[in-house]
């Protein structure tokens, strides 16, 4: 028996701090949350985010976290000897605002509000990111991000948008357009972002 995991689908946690432009989630399960790129919502309609940090962290800031395992044989062993590490530790992530669920579909502008603390978060399932996929504007908003990993979670986000369509390469070329618009000084981050991407065998 190892860490505790979970499969990434359905309601994940919760909000637990939020702003006009990101929201902060506490997972229900400890190594429970979707990688970065990934497509969450919070509530219903509700407000989408694309993941760009993923952090597990003590419960209790003032109870750091100790190494345990020097005399174990596997990292397994240590969560079977310590089963109170599950009730020590949390992860969270922090999810930047890409739009709003309207009757409509999806519309890619700030709410007037954040989601509520407490809102229920989910990991969006395929059809529910194709939809988002549909209308890629939010990009623009990723693209001028201040996050330290900006062009590798819009580069996973391509990737997780990209992988629900029948034509993945057309959607990464319509990425690509977009891009190219937004960042037309910047040759070399379009490439940084979409190098290595690549579907069917052919790299963009």
């Amino acid at each position: 028996m190892g860490p505790p995991t979970q499969s990434v689908t359905g309601r994940i946690g919760e909000v637990i701090s939020a702003n006009s432009t990101a929201f902060v989630v506490q997972c229900y399960e400890l190594y429970g949350a979707p990688g970065i790129g990934s497509f969450v919502r919070a509530g219903s309609p509700g407000i989408y985010g694309v993941v760009y940090d993923v952090r597990t962290e003590p419960l209790d800031p003032s109870r750091p976290v100790l190494a345990r395992g020097q005399d174990a044989e596997t990292e397994d062993e240590i969560y079977l000897d310590n089963p109170q590490i599950a009730r020590l530790l949390t992860s969270r992530f922090d999810a930047a605002v890409i739009g709003l669920g309207s009757e409509g579909g999806f519309e890619p502008v700030l709410p007037s509000l954040p989601p509520r603390v407490h809102s229920f978060v989910y990991a969006c399932l395929t059809d529910e990111t194709s939809a988002l996929a549909g209308n890629l504007a939010f990009l623009r908003r990723l693209v001028r991000s201040e996050s330290p990993a900006s062009d590798d979670v819009v580069r996973a986000c391509i990737l997780a948008a990209a992988s629900t369509q029948p034509d993945p390469q057309a959607l990464t070329l319509r990425a690509g357009r977009l891009l190219a618009a937004e960042l037309s000084s910047d040759l070399p981050r379009i490439n940084a972002i979409l190098g290595g991407i690549a579907f069917g065998g052919i790299a963009l």
